[in-house]
């Protein structure tokens, strides 16, 4: 263990002080303690790109990584290696951090947003980016937001869904390709329990478990067996009923009522978990014959939590980002962290753009991948495999 001291370095050995500066402490002065660290407790965690926000079990909102576009919501957009308050006075209830940017709904329902807006993805009826949570137009009140590369999009009380920003493939629903600075409602007239936003498509499951989906396709990232963009809502193939449905880069995962994870779209490096690397154009059973209670859709990973509590990811590991401690690619469900089973009792699991991160139910924040910018919240920028 080394401690600086008054810029000379200390070795502690045993109870022993032997410094490099050539005298010994006083023994009626015995040396200072080294500083103890403090780790957070936290009751939800969304990773995005480069960065990561996250709300502690104390209702406090922080956020950590790249800042470039004030997306920490820090006022300085200076990137942060371990988790910095996010400015004002607000108390959220979610947040959800996207490419350059985050949203989030406070205790009362209002959405607010901040960080890059070239798009209007922060729906406050401008392009200029904000360095601190800014209200967004409509006054609308939400249970949940999904933020995404450029647009964003909110579940009301009522079942609603609003969209706003990028709109170029379609991707908020409202049967246009028009950008929109601030939210529009999403075509159709459909009740939904549920929306997730990906590079540029949106998916949503209504109150009776249909999946539908809308945007971008080439892909075949909306599974309805077509690679054609659509503006407003497409059902998802199979007559499946979903629990969940999370929307990735360029592919979609859902959890269906019985338990079974399905994915569909890009493939290529292993992501739908079904074994192979063929896109698929409607919606296939992972792999590995687990029973899921969440899941979660990433750049060109996916990971998910079992009914048993163990944490599981797929697809791409260039960099660490499934945490198995390799960087393998994998093409079906490996366990994350120390193999066999991964870590135990996970409460939530998120994936972002090559990291990802999970929450215990004891609320240890544990997060893994690449960390180039400090994503990860360890105080280092060194990429985790584990």
């Amino acid at each position: 263990m080394l401690r600086r001291i008054l810029g000379c370095v200390a070795v502690v050995a045993f109870a022993a002080d032997i410094s490099a500066c050539g005298t010994e402490p006083s023994p009626t002065q015995p040396p200072p303690s080294p500083p103890s660290l403090t780790y957070m407790t936290f009751g939800a965690i969304s990773p995005g790109d480069a960065h990561t926000c996250g709300i502690t079990t104390d209702g406090a909102s922080y956020c950590w990584g790249d800042n470039f576009d004030g997306q920490l919501g820090t006022e300085t957009p200076s990137d942060r290696l371990t988790p910095t308050r996010v400015a004002g006075d607000l108390h959220f209830t979610m947040l959800d951090a996207g490419f350059r940017h985050t949203c989030g709904v406070t205790t009362l329902g209002a959405l607010y947003c901040w960080g890059h807006n070239a798009e209007g993805e922060l729906g406050d009826g401008t392009t200029s980016d904000r360095t601190t949570p800014q209200a967004a137009l409509g006054g609308l009140e939400l249970v949940s937001v999904s933020a995404s590369l450029t647009h964003s999009c909110g579940l009301t009380t009522s079942g609603d869904v609003y969209c706003w920003g990028s709109n170029s493939y379609g991707q908020l629903g409202d049967g246009t390709t028009t950008q929109r600075s601030s939210p529009v409602l999403v075509a159709g007239g459909l009740k939904f329990a549920g929306v997730s936003t990906g590079s540029g498509h949106t998916c949503a499951i209504t109150v009776g478990g249909t999946a539908y989906c809308w945007g971008h396709n080439f892909n075949g990232q909306l599974g309805d067996s077509t690679t054609s963009d659509r503006s407003s809502p497409a059902p998802v193939e199979g007559g499946l009923l979903f629990n969940r449905v999370r929307a990735g880069y360029l592919h979609t995962c859902g959890i269906t009522t019985t338990g079974v994870a399905y994915c569909w779209g890009d493939n290529s490096s292993g992501q739908l978990g079904d074994g192979t690397r063929q896109t698929q154009l409607s919606p296939v059973a992972v792999q590995n014959g687990l029973r899921f209670a969440t899941i979660s859709a990433g750049f060109a990973t996916s990971c998910g939590v079992t009914t048993a509590g163990q944490s599981y990811c797929w697809g791409r590991n260039s960099r660490g980002e499934l945490g198995d401690g390799s960087t393998t690619d994998r093409l079906m469900p490996t366990p994350v962290g120390t193999l066999p089973l991964g870590l135990v009792n996970v409460a939530m699991l998120n994936s972002g753009g090559g990291h990802s991160c999970v929450v215990t139910r004891d609320a240890a924040a544990y997060c893994w991948g690449i960390n180039g910018n400090g994503q990860l919240g360890d105080g280092t920028t060194r990429d985790r495999p584990t």
